[in-house]
This record gives C-alpha cells, sequence and structure tokens, in this order.
C-alpha cells in the first residue's frame, strides 16, 4: 500500500500523534519511535518526522536523539502553572463581558446542553472535554481581545491533556464539570461577579486538586 506524503500527509500525521498524545494516557513517560508510528499510522517518515517537530513545538514531546520523541509526564509544577494562567485570562474576562453586557449567555448554554447530553465513555472523553475547552473559550473570546484569545488559545493543548487526565482520574468527575459550569453559566447570566469569580476559581480549583492529589476539594 502506497503511504501518503505531501502537506495532506503532515496534517494527518500531526492529528493523529496528537491525539495520541493528549487521550492516551498510557504513553505519558514513553517513547514515541518513528518506525513504530510510519507502521502504526500507515504514512511515510517524512510527514510523521514533521508532526513530531510540531508537536515538540507544541510543548507535547521532547525530541531526544537516537531515542525518540519523549512524551513527558505532567508534573505538578506544569500543572500549577497552567491552571494560575487559565484563572488570571478566565477571571479577566469574565469581568469584562459583565461590565460590557457581552456576555455569550447562548453559545454557553448550548454548549453546556451538549456536554450534559453525552454519554461519557473512554470513547467520548476527547468529545466531552473538546466541548468543555469550546465552553471556556466562548467566553474568554467575547471581550475581543486578540491577544487574551491568542494566548488561551496556546493554552488549550495543555488544558485538554489535563482535562482528559481529570476525567480518567475520577469516573465522578464529568458530573461534577456539568454543575460546576452549571454555577458559572447561572452567575455570568443574574450578572453576578463576585458570585462568577467564585464560580469559576472553585472550578479551576477543584480540577488542579484532583490531577495533583488525585482528589477533587470539596
Amino acid at each position: 500500500m502506497q503511504k501518503l506524503t505531501g502537506p495532506t500527509a503532515r496534517q494527518n500525521a500531526y492529528d493523529r500523534l496528537r491525539d495520541l498524545v493528549l487521550t492516551d494516557p498510557s504513553v505519558q513517560g514513553t517513547f514515541l519511535n518513528e518506525g513504530d508510528l510510519v507502521d502504526k499510522f500507515g504514512l511515510s517518515r517524512t510527514p510523521i518526522r514533521e508532526a513530531l517537530i510540531m508537536l515538540a513545538s507544541d510543548g507535547l514531546v521532547e525530541l531526544i536523539t537516537h531515542r525518540g520523541a519523549y512524551v513527558r509526564p505532567s508534573d505538578d509544577r506544569a500543572i500549577r502553572e497552567t491552571m494560575e494562567m487559565r484563572a488570571l485570562i478566565e477571571l479577566e474576562a469574565a469581568r469584562q463581558v459583565l461590565a460590557s453586557g457581552r456576555v455569550p449567555l447562548e453559545t454557553m448554554s448550548d454548549l453546556l446542553e451538549q456536554q450534559a447530553n453525552l454519554q461519557v465513555s473512554s470513547e467520548t472523553v476527547p468529545d466531552f472535554i473538546s466541548i468543555d475547552q469550546r465552553f471556556h473559550a466562548a467566553m474568554v473570546d467575547a471581550p475581543g481581545n486578540r491577544v487574551m484569545s491568542d494566548f488561551y488559545t496556546r493554552l488549550r493543548v495543555m488544558h485538554v491533556r489535563f482535562g482528559i487526565a481529570a476525567t480518567w482520574t475520577s469516573s465522578q468527575r464529568p458530573a461534577e464539570v456539568l454543575e460546576e459550569h452549571t454555577r458559572i453559566l447561572e452567575a455570568l447570566r443574574a450578572g453576578d461577579a463576585a458570585g462568577t469569580e467564585a464560580a469559576i476559581r472553585h472550578h479551576i480549583e477543584r480540577t488542579q486538586c484532583l490531577l495533583l492529589h488525585g482528589t477533587p476539594i470539596p
């Protein structure tokens, strides 16, 4: 069978390798071997190599000569720092949309409904997390600050990885997320700045505690 080549193959390889790194906890702490990936995905070495370089640029793997692409496990510092920046951005976005009256209530409500209707399983966890990210991004994008949105988008790669890890850690987490999202949305709908801040902080702190200690705060 002829292997795909060119830009389409590179993007195909990147998408599939990114999904592998983000959604399969078993690859954390392991090396991705170029030859094994060629056999696994049916692509030539060039797009696989280019895709691994792209993943390294994203910070998802570390390229080590003669060893392959190392999928470094998420450490406590990375979790804390990423969650800290996420909180700063989301709290500022919430402040701005409430002050301007531009809360994307319809979009966030629709996404929350999609998330609630999804039957969460090992196959649909990535879909659950994808909707989760769109829910938060809707609020961050609403103020129209492109720098803030771009920076938040760069953080989303780690958000997805952490979100999937948190969901795998606790079978109760999807239901808890829905409840926490509902609190955020209700506070935004009520125009309650203090309540919105408290709901966002509680949501992020619970996720961080689950990732660091294996159990969320009460």
